[in-house]
Formats: structure tokens, C-alpha cells, sequence
């Protein structure tokens, strides 16, 4: 466990922040029996601040004899995650019975943005990935969430395809929203040829983009299903033939352009040796690999994420968790 510390301590955020932090030391100190000691190590606390944090969240009913956060969360399901695949942290949506994707896409986002304005230290380098999802945790990132943040995307952007979409915009939003700069890695996700990736990853410009990538500690990306509305279809990467060929060579989904199949392994190297951007290894080096996914349709890529240990944190809504927890039980029943 690496140590990290607060630059000025004593300073706690504020609202709604606040409470959701308290739900991430409650569950770490009464479910998961971390010391307070421990707990303030990985937040870069003190323990005096995390003391004075459990105090206040017995005071105010946050915690009483179980977890019960005001704000909505299925903290019973965040914890089964942590515990089934070891990760760092969870937040789980309740569905509310909503079977709309696009619905619970913003709710999920919603309470991905607010994690990410909520994480202590504040990281000065944060690397995104770009689509619909991790726009939409764009838009609602408050004012002012992380100050001078530097935002570098993780994977190309360029369009090759004119759409309505704002989505490749991704690391823009970040930075605006937060006051800070913006990297960009301004080429296409998938090239026609292998050579022509090489090529543009040896070019000294791209090299220092994917450089500055592999040096954020904190990354936060999407995950993409296998339908006929995904953005890389939309973006004129792939054709509908070729989506429908991935599918049938057991493709559940895509992570940063890159299609993995049940057991988080590349499907097609062809493909992939054609992509550009961080590659799939390299998110288990990070400190905090934050996925943000929601929907049926992405129910495999998410349990496929989680048992190849590409995410060390999951926002999620509580389908797909229900879903990755019993798909992880068949597999160690089989």
C-alpha cells in the first residue's frame, strides 16, 4: 500500500463530498476492518481526520448499526465487489428498476463525477478516456472539482466520421470543469496498418502524450458494449459487419478501442496491433483504475474488466454488479 498524504491537512470537503467520503472510510473501517491507521495511509489523511470523520457519520445517521448513506448507494453490493475481486472501492447505482440504458448511464455518471470531485489527495494528473459515458461524467463534474487539474486522454480521439456528438471531447470538459489543461492525443483510435501506428507512436509529439499517460496514477474510463451503437461504429472505426465479427469471435466489449472477450484477453491482435493508446496491462499499474460502467448491454465487458483486473475501482449500477458478482460465482463453482 503506497503512502500518500494531503498537502494541507485538516481541510475536508464539504456537502454532499463530504458524506460520501464518510461512506468510503465507514465501509472500509466496519465492513471491510481496516485500521484507522490504514484507512488514513490510503487517503492521505490523519487519523484524527478520519476519527473526527466516523464520529460525524454516527452523529448524523450515516452510520448506525450497518452503513445506511442518506445519498443512494447499495453499499451491501459495493462491498461484496471489494471483497470478491479486491478492489480499492466501489459505488453501486441503484437501478430503481430502470431498464433504459440511457438513464442509468446518467445516474451512474452522475455518481462517478461525484467521486472523482471527492477523491483525497486531489490528483494534480488524471487520464480519461473518451464516449458517451465519460462525457456525460464530464457534465457533471461541479465547478472548480479538481483546481490546475492536468487531463490527458488515454486513447485517439480524432473523428473520422462527422457526428453530433461531443464525445471525443472528453479531456477538454475535464479540464474546463476543473480549471485546468488538457492533453490531447489528437490521431485516430484505430489505424489502417500496424507500420502507420508504429510510425505515429514514434513520432516525438505522440510519444510524449503516451508517456504523460503512463505516468497518471489516476486514470477513469468507459467501457463499451457490442452493439450497432457504439461510438467507434459511430466514428467510422469499425462497420456493422465488423462489429458483428468480433461478436461472433466472442468480443464482449471494448476498453480504451481494445476488444476483449469474457476472460479480459484481446480478441483480435490484428485489430489491436491497429489501435492506438494506452494498452490494457498498463491499468493495473495504476493507483486508482476507476471504470465507469452501466446497462445490460454492458454487463459482460464489465465482469470481464473486473476478473482480468483491468479496474481497482467500479461505478456501476446495481444490474451489472448483481450480474459480475454471480458470473464470478459460476466461475469459481465450476
Amino acid at each position: 500500500m503506497s503512502e500518500v498524504r494531503l498537502q494541507s491537512p485538516g481541510r475536508l470537503p464539504l456537502d454532499e463530498q463530504r458524506e460520501h467520503l464518510m461512506v468510503r472510510i465507514a465501509k472500509l473501517y466496519y465492513e471491510l476492518e481496516w485500521t484507522q491507521g490504514d484507512i488514513a495511509t490510503e487517503l492521505g489523511l490523519t487519523r484524527w481526520q478520519i476519527g473526527r470523520l466516523l464520529t460525524e457519520a454516527r452523529e448524523i445517521g450515516v452510520v448506525r448499526i450497518e452503513i445506511t448513506p442518506r445519498v443512494m448507494r447499495r453499499t451491501d453490493l459495493e462491498v461484496r465487489l471489494q471483497q470478491d475481486f479486491g478492489l480499492k472501492d466501489a459505488v453501486v447505482v441503484p437501478s430503481g428498476g430502470a431498464a433504459d440504458s440511457a438513464l442509468l448511464t446518467e445516474r451512474v455518471a452522475q455518481a462517478a463525477a461525484t467521486y472523482l470531485a471527492g477523491l483525497m489527495p486531489k490528483p494534480g494528473l488524471i487520464g480519461v478516456s473518451w464516449g458517451r459515458t465519460m462525457s456525460a461524467v464530464a457534465r457533471f463534474l461541479p465547478n472548480n472539482w479538481n483546481p490546475g487539474v492536468h487531463v490527458v486522454l488515454l486513447n485517439g480521439a480524432t473523428n473520422l466520421r462527422s457526428t453530433s456528438s461531443h464525445s471525443n471531447a472528453v479531456a477538454e470538459e475535464f479540464a474546463r470543469a476543473g480549471n485546468g489543461s488538457a492533453t490531447l492525443l489528437p490521431v485516430p483510435a484505430i489505424v489502417g496498418k500496424r507500420s502507420t501506428r508504429e510510425v505515429l507512436e514514434d513520432d516525438p509529439v505522440i510519444e510524449r502524450v503516451l508517456k504523460l499517460a503512463l505516468e497518471a496514477e489516476i486514470v477513469c474510463f468507459g467501457m463499451g458494449g457490442m452493439n450497432h451503437q457504439s461510438v467507434l461504429l459511430g466514428n467510422g472505426y469499425l462497420d456493422a459487419a465488423g462489429m458483428d465479427t468480433l461478436r461472433d469471435a466472442g468480443a464482449v466489449g471494448d476498453i480504451l478501442g481494445r476488444f476483449i472477450g469474457e476472460d479480459g484477453q484481446i480478441i483480435d491482435s490484428s485489430i489491436d496491433d491497429r489501435t492506438v493508446g494506452m494498452r490494457l496491462q498498463h491499468l493495473k499499474t495504476k493507483q486508482r483504475a476507476i471504470g465507469v460502467v452501466a446497462g445490460e448491454d454492458k454487463h459482460q465487458v464489465a465482469a470481464a474488466a473486473l476478473k482480468a483486473d483491468y479496474v481497482s475501482v467500479i461505478i456501476t449500477d446495481e444490474a451489472t454488479a448483481l450480474y459480475a458478482l454471480d458470473n464470478h460465482n459460476r466461475g469459481r463453482a465450476g
